[in-house]
């Protein structure tokens, strides 16, 4: 397998398009915790095997425990993950998972632990890791 086209090469003002969106949700008090649950779970749905490596190295870099990491698939049946992150986890899976549509319970439920404005973070955090997953797999990024 090879890296086919290199987007930000290609497109660069596509590209940064959709880092300036990255670099916005960086600039949130979405936490890093929150954050790395979100890529890696969306990418794991997804197969995205780059951002799957890039998202887990970066979890184990701030703090995150292996244990989290090799349960996240199946972070329902656990006990590792707080009643906040399993509202973002649910809605992770919702989101990246769009053509089943987001149900009014997974909603209502991440409204109720998350609030407005960090609802709207956390969704933002999923649509742009998707983008990214999308890009990974249409050009075969190549884990490092």
């Amino acid at each position: 397998m090879s890296t086919r086209i290199k987007i930000d090469q290609v497109e660069p003002a596509g590209y940064q398009a959709i880092l300036g969106l990255e670099k916005f949700i960086e600039s949130t008090p979405l936490t890093k915790i929150h954050k790395d649950l979100i890529k890696i779970r969306a990418s794991q749905i997804n197969g995205c095997a780059f951002c799957i490596d890039m998202h887990t190295k970066e979890a184990r870099k701030t703090g995150e425990t292996e244990q989290r990491i090799y349960a996240l698939n199946a972070w329902r049946d656990t006990p590792f993950f707080t009643d906040e992150e399993r509202a973002i986890l649910a809605l992770t899976e919702e989101v990246t998972l769009i053509g089943n549509h987001v149900k009014d319970g997974t909603y209502e439920e991440a409204l109720n632990a998350l609030g407005e404005s960090y609802l709207a973070q956390v969704i933002l955090a999923i649509i742009t890791i998707n983008a990214w997953n999308r890009i990974g797999i249409t050009t075969q990024l190549i884990p490092s």
